[in-house]
């Protein structure tokens, strides 16, 4: 089995993915030990509407973007995609990510041959402080 690459990462998400996930413009940075970190580039669209204040990115934004860079984790760590869906999704928001880039670390807490469990790690970029951080848990279907 070859590698599967950070291009790789890229293709399967503009071959598999949503056109709303593609938008967001989730990019593959660095294989680490961990798993594989990503960067959420700085987008308007992703920004909570409706008051004053501070333009801060949404939930359903963070959200998506876990599941997302957690399913490209795993076809990584599985050298192929292997269709699976998502069971479980437990985001905690520590502080408000304004808007800007953000760094996504996601690591693979098990990943095993029906279930796989990770955990994604959101960061401002330049901060070492911990916005949010959100488990998933997904269930793979090519059993």
């Amino acid at each position: 089995m070859t590698d599967f690459t950070l291009a790789d990462m890229k293709s399967l998400l503009d071959e598999v993915f949503a056109p709303w996930v593609q938008d967001m413009n989730i990019t593959p940075v660095e294989k680490t030990e961990k798993g594989v970190r990503f960067r959420l580039p700085e987008n308007p669209r992703l920004v909570r509407t409706g008051g004053e204040g501070p333009a801060v990115i949404c939930g359903q934004a963070v959200a998506a973007a876990a599941d997302t860079a957690a399913v490209l984790t795993l076809s990584s760590l599985n050298r192929r995609f292997r269709n699976c869906t998502t069971v479980d999704l437990t985001t905690h928001f520590m502080r408000p990510m304004m808007l800007g880039d953000v760094d996504i670390q996601i690591s693979a807490l098990s990943n095993g041959r029906r279930m796989a469990v990770t955990l994604a790690e959101f960061r401002s970029v330049g901060s070492d402080k911990l916005a949010a951080a959100a488990t998933c848990t997904f269930a793979y279907l090519d059993i």
